[in-house]
């Protein structure tokens, strides 16, 4: 379950926060719904229970807070607008990418994608989805770690009703397995058919805590929709029998042909028009907000047998057996001005009991079978309990009695379904994930993220052909040192592209994944962690050297193909050159994943590398150059007569090499730069979770 405590928002400036003091209870095996007008704070609510924007108050989750979870994505699934995502990867990549930073098996992707029919667009890139297809994947995601709570925020927006049907259904499948479910929306008509609690905002803050059945009492008061071309007619009869029958009936005109009758019934009306001869168009059961018109299209939500699994507020009252209130008889009171507002000393009366049990009904099931009655027809109602077999009670009774199923627990969930006829009502089966963290998931992770996509090879096929037409138009100029000329530098450039193309790939390996989330999952943005670090420091070093023996080795074949033997040769001091150009191309990636991390830009990350040379190299070789540091000129030759006399096979020699590269000015440099940002890093990462 969840428990929000006193949700507050940080003020803006002048104006109030955009969130106070709002608290509320989730509890599990039921669906809740968080419904507010556009602006009354709901994103914010979500956010601040995620823990992605500061504020005052606490949630939580089960008992803890989010933060005290070791790991958030196996506790909390989240889908906080669209899917989070590079739009150049492919569905079935992203969702093994989040496997591997989930620590699940890579087959779940497969499990996920078929639960919510995907498998057929597996290959599609993120780019290229619709919006029912981008949210089918944003529930892949949030199911990848089989969470106990899913956080939606505004689910079925833009979406079609069939889209819509689905996604609800899918939810309450989690919910009816004991899972808890929250989601935000707008429209008080999808929160009173889709979910079993409401909590209502209004201006930041919470002015309504109502079970479903409660909500669609007070706020969707319900009408009957006539259309007939005796409209006049028909609403002048229907208020004269009220009065004679003394029952609270109101009859509005809505223009045209159209009347909304209040307390009444479908079958009464029907009746009375049949006896009058009264010929009539549509006879549907509505809600008070639905609106002139709102009916057309609402049936099929009760298409395939129901509404695919979300049961109706009408159907959850006869699951707790709700008794009417008793009535007591009132004169009609026709008005033309609009519907009757109910009163507290004045309940809405309907005037049989047939009509109050109707009353909380906003399922569009009641409307299709309402009109196919009207039309002549036999339609068998809907079923009277939506729950599966499994359990012959309300969801979270199920989810708290003993012995039943409960999500992620000490027993084997059960593979459910809602109801008979239902369509993407099913969940992937359980996982069992490894409690012990293992170093080599965020390792994983980062090894799917940067081959997912093309982005590193076509960096690496462009760095391997400007550097080989660079160096063969330095051979023909002349006056380059070999080792510059296999490296494709010339003087006049900071960088190599070999430096440069390392560097963008490791800005890009933090800073593009600020901009596309690869780990929406685990609280919705990319955490600052040292294993994650470490994993894209290893994997940003293995594509530097890779991309910097490509880069060498081209550069030599090219100038061997066109000038000979005598340019592509390989220097006498090859290991000392080898060294320096490796620790070059590795400082400028580790420099560009830490600037991006730091500051959360790509363009940081790159600006990062290019200072290094420009702005840092000059600052190193005033303070080498300085009096006080020329003692430091034997530096390397000391180290290695009082450390280095006894390595074996060698082995000091490879050290003064590295100590030679280190005590250059360039060398220098890098690593003050390295060991600046690595600092900065580590402290914004105490900062983050001190907070």
């Amino acid at each position: 379950m969840i428990q929000a405590f006193g949700l507050t928002s940080n003020p803006r400036k002048e104006l109030p926060p955009a969130v106070d003091d709002v608290s509320f209870e989730v509890r599990a095996g039921r669906v809740t719904a968080l419904l507010g007008a556009s602006g009354a704070g709901k994103t914010t609510v979500l956010r601040l229970m995620l823990e992605l924007q500061h504020g005052r108050g606490l949630t939580h989750f089960r008992g803890r807070p989010l933060h005290r979870i070791a790991h958030p994505s196996r506790e909390v699934g989240v889908l906080l607008g669209d899917v989070p995502g590079h739009p150049g990867r492919t569905v079935r990549g992203h969702l093994r990418m989040l496997c591997a930073a989930a620590g699940v098996p890579v087959q779940r992707a497969d499990e996920v994608m078929e639960s919510v029919e995907l498998l057929s667009l597996r290959d599609e890139r993120l780019g290229t989805l619709s919006r029912g297809m981008d949210r089918r994947l944003g529930l892949a995601c949030a199911l990848v770690a089989d969470p106990h709570t899913l956080v939606f925020d505004d689910p079925v927006g833009a979406l079609s009703v069939r889209e819509a049907r689905r996604l609800h259904g899918a939810l309450r499948a989690h919910a009816v397995q004991g899972g808890t479910v929250l989601f935000s929306t707008a429209d008080p008509k999808e929160a009173a058919r889709a979910a079993d609690h409401v909590v209502t905002l209004e201006q930041g803050r919470v002015v309504a805590d109502q079970e479903a059945v409660d909500f669609a009492r007070t706020r969707l008061r319900p009408r009957v929709a006539v259309r007939t071309p005796h409209a006049a007619r028909l609403g002048a009869l229907l208020a004269q029998e009220a009065r004679s029958a003394r029952r609270s009936v109101e009859v509005v005109r809505e223009g045209g042909n159209r009347l909304a009758v209040y307390g009444s019934t479908c079958a009464d009306i029907g009746e009375a028009a049949f006896r009058h001869g009264i010929l009539v168009h549509q006879l549907a059961d509505e809600v008070g907000d639905m609106g002139p018109g709102a009916g057309v299209g609402d049936e099929a939500w009760a298409g395939d047998g129901g509404s695919a699994g979300v049961p109706s507020a009408r159907q959850r009252a006869a699951d707790s057996e709700r008794a009417p209130a008793p009535r007591r008889p009132t004169v009609a009171r026709p008005s033309p001005t609009g519907p009757p507002r109910p009163t507290a000393t004045d309940p809405p009366s309907a005037g049989s009991a047939e009509a109050d049990e109707r009353a909380p009904d906003v399922d569009r099931a009641g409307a299709a079978v309402s009109q196919a009655s009207a039309a002549g027809t036999d339609q068998p109602s809907a079923p009277g309990n939506p729950h599966p077999p499994v359990a012959e009670r309300t969801p979270h009774e199920a989810a708290e009695a003993p012995g039943s199923t409960a999500r992620r627990g000490s027993t084997p969930r059960t593979h459910a379904t809602l109801a008979p006829g239902t369509t993407a009502s099913t969940l992937p089966p359980p996982i069992s994930v490894r409690s012990a963290p293992s170093p080599l998931r965020p390792l994983r992770y980062e090894i799917r993220r940067a081959l997912g996509i093309s982005t590193a090879f076509v960096v690496g096929a462009v760095v391997l052909v400007v550097s080989a037409v660079m160096a063969v138009v330095l051979a023909r100029i002349g006056h380059t040192p070999q080792a510059r000329l296999l490296a494709a530098w010339p003087r006049e450039l900071p960088l190599p592209p070999a430096a440069l193309g390392a560097g963008l790939l490791g800005a890009l390996s933090f800073g593009d994944e600020f901009r596309h989330p690869a780990l929406a999952a685990d609280r919705g943005t990319v955490p600052r962690r040292l294993g994650l670090l470490t994993a894209k420091l290893l994997v940003s070093a293995a594509v530097a050297l890779t991309l910097a023996a490509l880069a060498a080795g081209t550069n030599a074949e090219v100038l061997h193909l066109f000038y000979g033997r005598e340019l592509a040769r390989i220097p006498s001091d090859w290991s000392a050159l080898g060294a320096g150009w490796a620790a070059l191309v590795v400082g400028c990636a580790w420099a560009g994943v830490l600037a991006a991390g730091l500051f959360r830009s790509t363009t940081a990350g790159l600006a990062a590398v290019v200072a290094v040379p420009v702005v840092v190299v000059p600052l190193v070789q005033k303070v080498w150059e300085g009096p006080d540091v020329r003692t430091a000129a034997g530096f390397p030759l000391r180290v290695r007569e009082v450390l280095l006399t006894q390595w074996p096979f060698g082995g000091e020699r490879y050290v003064a090499e590295v100590l030679r590269v280190v005590v250059q000015p360039v060398g220098g440099a890098m690593t003050l730069s390295l060991a600046t940002l690595l600092c900065a890093y580590l402290l914004t990462t105490l900062r983050s979770r001190t907070r």
